[in-house]
């Protein structure tokens, strides 16, 4: 089973856009020692041609343009991509959705029945793509279940429920609902080699702490390093919790999660994705990374690799 980090960034990539903190100003000036990134997403393939693409973001054409494989040229128009399957129903993690409507054939895309509410509604890609491709939906079970896909022989997931946000534009928005953001817990089920995936994390809740200890390797939310991070900066009013994210500094901080799970032989790798453009993490000589390598944790890049 071949996994790739395509983005490795929160919402807006690194640098953002708009944004002139410390981070993005520097990387723009060339006077911190920090990697871009794009937004959040992951793609799985066990033949290395057919890949499941987890969470579209807008950057999806220049991600598939940094990873060939994702375009193997088996015919005059052809795509690596041959399902999707979001987490929830982010911007960040769907828009790139609208990038592949120019398939032949309608998109196989895994959700749980929530977002393809919120997909449906609030903002109502499928109904655009309608008009293009066509989405054929396969809903996601929450009942603990493994899904087989037929793209990934050999390979189990299963969703891991989250306590996290809807989409601003989402009804559950205040009012959550099991599924609006899941984790997933991916096995390759010959060696028996498994991944934790979960870029948004706002409670690490039993069963969420249950299957991190599972795994073999946890690609688990990074975000931000401070809970009021962005307050400080004065880039919003907002807590990491307020955005359905768990802080990795501080007491129960995501470090400490991480340094809570069972030791295993060999040790569980742990690496961090979906890091905003503030984050200190981002910066390779700073402080902050220097206490993530101490307790061996791993800051994720675009289009870091493994083989489980």
């Amino acid at each position: 089973m071949k996994l790739k980090i395509l983005g490795s960034a929160a919402g807006g990539g690194f640098p953002q856009w708009n944004c002139n903190c410390p981070n993005c100003d520097g990387i723009r000036r060339g006077t911190i020692k920090a990697q871009a990134r794009t937004q959040s997403s992951l793609a799985i393939s066990v033949n290395g041609d057919d890949w499941l693409l987890i969470n579209a973001s807008p950057d999806i054409l220049a991600q598939i343009r940094n990873n060939p494989s994702l375009q193997p040229a088996r015919t005059v128009r052809d795509t690596g991509i041959a399902a999707v399957l979001v987490t929830d129903a982010q911007i960040d993690h769907v828009t790139g959705l609208l990038m592949l409507r120019e398939r032949s054939t309608p998109l196989p895309l895994y959700t749980t029945e929530s977002v393809f509410r919120d997909l449906s509604t609030g903002f109502p890609i499928t109904s655009i793509l309608s008009h293009y491709c066509g989405v054929e939906h396969r809903a996601i079970p929450l009942d603990g279940s493994a899904m087989q896909i037929d793209i990934l022989p050999g390979v189990s997931i299963t969703a891991i429920p989250l306590r996290s946000k809807a989409p601003p534009y989402s009804p559950n928005r205040q009012a959550p609902t099991q599924g609006d953001n899941i984790g997933l817990f991916i096995k390759n089920t010959q060696s028996d080699a498994s991944v934790f995936y979960a870029p948004g994390l706002g409670q690490p809740e039993p069963h969420v702490i249950a299957a991190m200890n599972r795994a073999s390797t946890v690609l688990v939310d990074g975000t931000l390093w401070h809970d009021d991070e962005m307050i400080q900066l004065g880039l919003s009013a907002k807590t990491s919790q307020d955005m359905g994210h768990l802080a990795l500094h501080g007491a129960g901080g995501m470090i400490d999660v991480l340094n809570g799970l069972d030791t295993r032989s060999p040790p569980t790798r742990k690496v961090l994705v979906h890091i905003n453009n503030t984050n200190p993490v981002l910066r390779e000589d700073s402080v902050e990374r220097a206490s993530l390598v101490a307790n061996g944790i791993e800051v994720a890049t675009d289009g870091m690799t493994f083989e489980l």
